[in-house]
Order: C-alpha cells, then sequence, then structure tokens
C-alpha cells in the first residue's frame, strides 16, 4: 500500500512516528492508500527548515520572488489535469469540479505575481523640515496554514502562495483524508526554483496541527475549517502569541423575492446546494422563500434535483460524486430522517441511494427539506453535505431577521429583479460576502474571502488585501538628513514646524 509522507527542505521524507491514517477511494470504499502522520520531531524539523531558509528568502528580491512565482504558475497549468485527478481519488468529487478547484487557487498564485505593486509602501516628503516618512510592510518569518479536506488544492494555495510572495517560510498541514494534492503543489513548487524550505509539507492530525500552534518560532497560522476547531485554533495561537486567522463553518443563506426568475433560481439552489456534494463552507443550505414563491420554487428544485446524475467522480457523465468517509455520509443521512420527525416536509429523499457497481461508495443522494422549522437541527447545524432546506416568509423583513439571527455569516445571497431590494439587502445582511443573483460568491483572487460572526475567529480575511496585511507587518520609518550647512545643537522637543 502507498504511503504518503512529508515534504521537508526541499524533498520527500519518509515518516518515523509510526502512526498512520487511512486515505479511501470514496468512490470504491476501499483504503488505497495511507498517511504517514508527523511526530512533535517532524514537526519541529519541518519549522526548523522554514527557519533556515527564512534567512535568505525574506531577504530576497521582488524580482526573484515573483520570477518563481510566474514558472510556478506555468507549472500548475500544465499539471491541472494531473492534481484534478489527484482531489477526484481522494475526496470523491468529479473531474471537471477538481478542474474548477485547481483554477480558483491558481487566482491567488497570480495575484501573488504582481506582490511587487502590493508591497510598494508609502511616502511623504517634507513633513517637517528635511523629514520624510515611509511605510514599509515587511514578512513575518516563518508562518503554517491548517487545511480541511473539502478544497485539497484550493485552499492551501490561498494561503502559500502569497505568504511566500511576501517573504515569509511556510509549513502547511493539509487534511489527513486527501493529503496527495498538497504534497504535488509542494513538489511543483520545487520544481519551479523555489529554495529548499519556504515551502513545506507535514502530514499529521492533531498532534501535529497543536505543535504548529504551540511552536515559538511559527509567527502566524492560517486555518479554514470547522467552527469549533477554528475557536479552538485561535484561543490556542493566541495564548502563544501568534498571529491567527481562522475560517469557520456557515449556513449560508438564499432569499428568493417574489419577483426573482424562479427558473434561474431554481437552478442556482441545485448548483449551490449540490455542488461537490454540499461539502463545502460556502454551499447554499437554505433557500428563504418569501411570499407566495415557496410552492412553485420548491416544485421547481425537485424536478431538477430528481434529474441530477450521481457517480465515481472520475466518470464524465456524472455530476455529483460521493462523500468523503462513510462515517461522514452516515451523519449526513441521520439529518434528513431527524428533519422528518421534527416537522419538516421530506420533498427529495437521497438517503437510501446505490450507485451501481459502486455498491460500497460513500455514495448519498441529494435531499430536498421543505417547511423546516428552524428549531429544527437541520436548520440549526451545519451540515456539510447535499441537503437543502427550504424555509418560508411571508416578508422580506422576516426573511431579513431570519438571516441575521443565525450565528454564522459567511455568505449569503439574494435572488431578485428589483434593484433597490438587492441594494437594500447588501447592506441590512449581516455575512461577510454577498451575491445578488449569485448563489456562491466567493470573490475573484484580489478581493478577500471571509465571513462574519462563528464563520471568522480572527480580525483579517483571506487572500487579497487582506492576505496580504496578515502575511506582513508595517514599520514606518522617519528620516531626516541635514542639511551640510545645519550645526549647532538644539535640546528643545521636537515639533512640526
Amino acid at each position: 500500500m502507498k504511503t504518503i509522507s512529508h515534504f521537508i527542505g526541499g524533498k520527500p521524507v519518509d515518516g518515523t512516528s509510526g502512526r498512520f491514517g487511512p486515505v479511501w477511494n470514496p468512490a470504491t470504499g476501499v483504503q488505497e492508500k495511507q498517511v504517514a502522520f508527523a511526530s512533535t520531531d517532524e514537526v519541529d524539523a519541518a519549522v526548523a527548515a522554514a527557519k533556515d531558509a527564512f534567512t535568505t528568502w525574506g531577504a530576497s528580491s521582488l524580482a526573484q520572488r515573483t520570477a518563481i512565482l510566474f514558472k510556478y504558475r506555468e507549472l500548475l497549468d500544465a499539471h491541472r489535469d494531473e492534481i484534478a485527478a489527484l482531489i477526484t481519488a481522494e475526496h470523491g468529487k468529479v473531474h471537471s469540479d477538481a478542474l474548477g478547484e485547481v483554477a480558483r487557487g491558481m487566482e491567488i498564485v497570480e495575484l501573488a505575481c504582481g506582490i511587487n505593486v502590493q508591497l510598494k509602501g508609502e511616502l511623504s516628503t517634507q513633513v517637517s523640515t528635511r523629514v520624510d516618512v515611509a511605510s514599509i510592510r515587511q514578512p513575518l518569518g516563518v508562518v503554517a496554514g491548517i487545511t480541511p479536506f473539502n478544497f485539497p488544492a484550493m485552499v492551501p494555495m490561498w494561503m502559500f502562495p502569497l505568504a511566500i510572495a511576501c517573504g515569509n517560510t511556510f509549513v502547511l498541514k493539509p487534511s489527513e483524508k486527501d493529503p496527495s494534492a498538497s504534497l504535488r503543489l509542494a513538489e511543483l513548487a520545487a520544481e519551479a526554483g523555489l529554495p529548499d524550505g519556504v515551502l513545506n509539507v507535514v502530514q499529521g492530525d492533531r498532534e501535529a496541527v497543536d505543535r504548529l500552534l504551540e511552536h515559538p518560532d511559527v509567527e502566524a497560522v492560517s486555518f479554514v475549517g470547522s467552527t469549533p476547531i477554528a475557536r479552538h485554533i485561535q484561543l490556542k495561537a493566541v495564548e502563544h502569541g501568534k498571529r491567527v486567522q481562522a475560517l469557520g463553518g456557515a449556513k449560508n443563506h438564499m432569499l428568493v423575492l417574489p419577483d426573482a426568475d424562479l427558473d434561474l433560481a431554481a437552478d442556482q439552489a441545485i448548483n449551490a446546494a449540490y455542488g461537490s456534494a454540499g461539502e463545502r463552507c460556502m454551499a447554499v443550505s437554505v433557500v428563504v422563500a418569501v411570499g407566495d414563491t415557496g410552492d412553485e420554487l420548491v416544485g421547481r428544485i425537485a424536478e431538477r434535483a430528481r434529474a441530477l446524475r450521481i457517480g465515481p467522480g472520475d466518470d464524465p457523465a456524472s455530476e455529483m460524486g460521493p462523500l468523503i468517509t462513510r462515517e461522514h455520509r452516515d451523519k449526513v443521512a441521520s439529518y434528513v430522517a431527524g428533519a422528518a420527525a421534527q416537522g419538516a416536509e421530506v420533498v427529495v429523499d437521497g438517503t437510501d441511494l446505490t450507485v451501481e457497481g459502486h455498491e460500497d461508495g460513500f455514495f448519498l443522494g441529494v435531499s430536498l427539506l421543505d417547511r423546516v422549522p428552524v428549531t429544527a437541527d437541520a436548520y440549526r447545524d451545519e451540515i456539510f453535505g447535499p441537503v437543502l432546506c427550504v424555509v418560508r416568509a411571508k416578508t422580506y423583513d422576516e426573511a431579513i431577521e431570519l438571516i441575521n439571527s443565525s450565528r454564522w455569516g459567511n455568505g449569503t445571497a439574494i435572488f431578485t429583479r428589483d434593484g433597490g431590494a438587492a441594494r437594500r439587502f447588501q447592506l441590512e445582511v449581516k455575512a461577510g460576502m454577498v451575491g445578488v443573483n449569485v448563489p456562491i460568491p466567493v470573490p475573484v483572487g484580489y478581493h478577500s474571502f471571509g465571513g462574519w460572526k462563528d464563520s471568522l475567529f480572527g480580525d483579517l480575511h483571506i487572500y487579497g488585501n487582506d492576505g496580504i496585511a496578515f502575511y506582513t507587518r508595517g514599520k514606518v520609518v522617519t528620516t531626516r538628513w541635514p542639511d551640510p550647512s545645519d550645526a549647532g545643537i538644539n535640546l528643545g522637543f521636537p515639533s512640526n514646524s
């Protein structure tokens, strides 16, 4: 059985801890690989390699960094099918979805290629007599990223390209469920010319995570995952004096007004709820139908849901693949039965799906729940699977109150033809990312990604301008170069005259 291990100091490193985790093929239910879990010593070795590399990388020119990043972007483009295949094999998402993931990650590489513009700084001349003030940004040192299973290539690329472009060195701890894509990203970075130790990958579980959070040489930690773990990451990182951005879970609402194009809304609800088997923090998991739109909208969503083709991700005919593990599939399925017991109407029940030839795979059909009580577990919890809840609201005001009362505030969307209603919504809704007739408003690379409330722990969002601010610290330099004709001593307090 193949063993997936670490990438430290520019080369593959076999694990020595003796601890391993299974890596499944979700479409077949067969364990095809194992991943070595890093010991504390192995995490320390990765941090030491990054610290040693920072002495030269942190002082490297912007031209040197961007030349490597441009080459890296070329290699990613050439190997995008290969990376997508690794994602499909270990995560289960369909190949086209995996290709889209790689493309969205490459947006941040492209942003990093322009870091020379982003780090220009500011200069004010003659603020006082022959006094100039400059603001500059400098790298932090060794930074770490802890990433989730649902986007094993994209989320790491949301972090390390920008971090290393800013002059930092990086230690990545990817999900142990689908670790191969991150390892391949590191290998391609080395092929592009990234110096040894600038980007390191340590596989592992909580032991590796906690060591990164405690390590005195790690200056900052980026995290994407569930809300409970995000909260733990923030508290532990701050306890050890680190800068932290921890993105948590979500319960994203899509508000549909009576004037909306219901065919468009139904299409987009399907895409946003069931794409990637619902295993994404920006999935729409609740549709709020306002006024008398509910029955017709639910009917159109149900018709489309029943027609979806579910199968292995490497089959071009498949529109949705399996879930990541058997345990997660069973947990998601339990919400459908639980919702019925708690008063919801099960319009489409996908929990009894079997895929011919893949009976042992971790497949689950799509489910649609209507008239879901806000007290039901299916409404209150982040399900992270192909289950869409529909809640009815009589008015816009009732709908906005419902959305704003959620403890999460990651993303939200409104579907309407009314520009005034859309403008009001984007100002009033309490969420970090808002779509207008766009169901999954993930920002492009030069804007930042992140939510509010229990969807974000820390002050700065990921990538974009916030990402650059997170991976650098500001310094203000005040200089005076006396004119050669100046002489004498003045013991008075400096003034701005």
